[in-house]
């Protein structure tokens, strides 16, 4: 997944980060290069506020002219669809937790984009979805 991401000078002499996807969510930098890593940070917080919420992710729009394009590692993308699909079958956390007879804290974890959830943890959710977790190399 490739989240388009604009950068534009602000009249401080930083860097401004806007998402078009997220227009909640923004960053700046010093420069391009920490523009561009601090994005990444910014996207995830986008990402867990909207788990909290019970909000759905907004999927990537495609990358215009000018915009840069920030990848999406992995193991964050496999919790995005693991909650589209929790949201797709109005599954709450809790129903959820009883299904992988783990406690409630440890989804909570599993939906906190900079935890290193263990992909087999993840791989059980969507089976208890009724879902299969595929990777594909490109």
């Amino acid at each position: 997944m490739f989240y388009p991401v604009s950068l534009k000078e602000d009249g401080n002499g930083e860097i401004l980060v806007e998402f078009p996807d997220f227009p909640f969510v923004h960053s700046v930098g010093a420069n391009v290069e920490e523009a561009l890593r601090e994005a990444l940070d910014a996207l995830e917080s986008g990402i867990e506020f909207c788990f909290d919420e019970r909000r759905p992710v907004p999927l990537p729009s495609r990358v215009k002219k000018g915009e840069h394009a920030l990848r999406l590692p992995a193991l964050i993308v496999s919790k995005v669809f693991l909650r589209k699909e929790m949201l797709a079958q109005g599954v709450k956390k809790s129903d959820l937790a009883r299904r992988l007879a783990i406690a409630p804290p440890n989804v909570e974890r599993i939906f906190r984009a900079r935890h290193k959830t263990r992909l087999e943890t993840i791989e059980s959710a969507f089976s208890c979805l009724g879902k299969q977790l595929e990777v594909n190399i490109v």
